[in-house]
């Protein structure tokens, strides 16, 4: 067996492969690059189950980074436990066939519990006074000290964030590089965060995500170097493309506007109820699940979306089915955006009843997902004093809310989801010491291909 090293680069797309990315193309040239089928919806975990199984959503279950858990009417986002996977991954096909296989899990979503041999995911402690702190989840258990104790507590808050930077993926590349080095997986999965960051903030096309670009392939070249120490091959793919956006599309607005969405008052803040909705919105990025109580209501509610304005296309009945999206996860809805635009979770029609919990980061509270969270609020003249002043609070023992987040969409400038209008914007895939790779005959490789390839350039290649 020849180990492999496979690494998750957020974000890249065959466009972006080319001299500011010397490391990449070093890869390419050694190898083969081709466009990679995007998975639907093209968001972070539909993207890394389908490429861990090979199957579309309609079959592991991952509908999106987040869905709608209709048994206790809660939506959940980021949850990371393995099991929610409903089908063999990567590690537990690999170990199908030789079960003395060793596999590291490092960042890759659903790490927790994973049945692989070695894995790392961040895991923050949430101590009962409020607080959310630093740290990471690992198997085995002791190896959470022991990458802390080297490496300094993983940076969580440049992890996601208004501090979202390159100091996690460093952190990553370092410790992913002394695992490889010193535990040899046969598989090791490595997860690269930071195009996801200036990409959303300020578009692909920003100098600054360019920079971002150039510090992404650095941290790739050490991994490489990692690899090749102990005679590893190299690949590198991507779960989607970012492309830019300009306006943000409210669906939730229009479900209260027509009387479908039903709130509480908690304190004078309007909170979303979903067991009393009769539709509600769970968006993430830009696709949107709706989830509408009474079946008989559903072309009501394709009626009211359709046509309108941001929306590409309304899928529901056999349009969802042959999308892949056909699950008991799934709304009975899924709305796709235009191009160019993406979707807000926002409900309130003034800002002032926004929920708590709108200017914080709160992934996890959130019914949906908040690229705002990247930016501190524009209107805050000394936002990190603001974060120093608050954290100094609840050191002192004082509940303090974090509230350091604006509510104004159009600081978005990047967003994925919806399937690329070209292979140049989707995601991609290289391979080192192989000269042809599995094309479809439009030149794409499909996700599907995905398991079968590791599983030859580990035992076979």
């Amino acid at each position: 067996m020849r180990p492999l090293l496979l690494i998750d680069v957020v974000g890249l797309t065959p466009a972006l492969v080319g001299v500011a990315t010397p490391n990449l193309m070093a890869l390419q040239q050694r190898g083969s690059m081709a466009p990679l089928e995007a998975a639907f919806p093209a968001v972070t975990l539909t993207g890394q189950a389908s490429l861990s199984t090979g199957l579309a959503p309609s079959q592991h279950g991952i509908v999106g980074n987040g869905w709608y858990l209709r048994e206790t009417e809660e939506v959940h986002f980021w949850k990371q436990p393995h099991r929610l996977i409903q089908a063999p991954t990567l590690g537990q096909l690999l170990k199908a066939r030789d079960s003395t296989i060793k596999v590291a899990h490092l960042f890759w979503w659903f790490a927790m519990y994973a049945p692989v041999d070695i894995s790392v995911t961040p895991r923050p402690m949430y101590p009962a006074d409020g607080r959310k702190l630093p740290d990471i989840h690992t198997f085995p258990a002791d190896l959470r000290d022991e990458l802390q104790r080297r490496f300094g507590a993983f940076p969580l808050f440049h992890f996601w964030g208004p501090g979202a930077d390159l100091r996690s993926t460093d952190w990553i590349t370092r410790a992913a590089c002394a695992l490889v080095r010193e535990q040899r997986p046969h598989l090791t999965q490595v997860y690269l965060p930071h195009l996801d960051y200036d990409f959303q903030r300020y578009g692909p096309d920003d100098p600054r995500s360019r920079t971002a670009l150039r510090a992404v392939d650095n941290a790739v070249g050490q991994l490489v170097e990692a690899a090749h120490s102990v005679e590893a091959r190299v690949m590198v793919l991507s779960e989607y493309g970012i492309t830019p956006v300009h306006t943000a599309v409210h669906p939730n607005r229009l479900l209260r506007q027509h009387g479908w969405l039903k709130l509480r008052n908690e304190r004078g803040r309007e909170m979303l109820d979903c067991g009393a909705s009769k539709a509600f919105a769970v968006v993430d990025h830009q696709i949107a699940h709706l989830y509408v109580r009474n079946p008989q209501n559903v072309p009501a509610v394709v009626a009211l979306f359709s046509g309108a304005p941001g929306i590409e296309q309304v899928l529901h009945g056999a349009s969802l089915e042959a999308a892949g999206l056909a699950h008991e996860r799934s709304g009975e809805i899924v709305l796709v955006a235009a191009r160019a635009h993406w979707f807000a979770y926002y409900w309130w029609l003034n800002d002032a009843l926004a929920p708590d919990y709108a200017r914080t980061v709160d992934i996890h509270r959130k019914p949906g997902y908040d690229p705002c969270e990247l930016h501190f609020d524009p209107a805050l003249r000394f936002p990190k004093l603001r974060v120093i002043s608050k954290l100094l609070a609840r050191k002192l023992g004082q509940r303090a809310l974090l509230d350091v987040i604006g509510l104004d969409p159009s600081v978005v400038r990047g967003s994925h989801g919806r399937l690329p209008d070209s292979p140049a914007e989707g995601p991609v895939l290289l391979v080192e010491d192989m000269p042809r790779l599995p094309c479809t005959a439009n030149g794409v490789v499909p996700y599907s291909a995905i398991p079968a390839l590791v599983e030859h350039l580990i035992f076979e290649s």
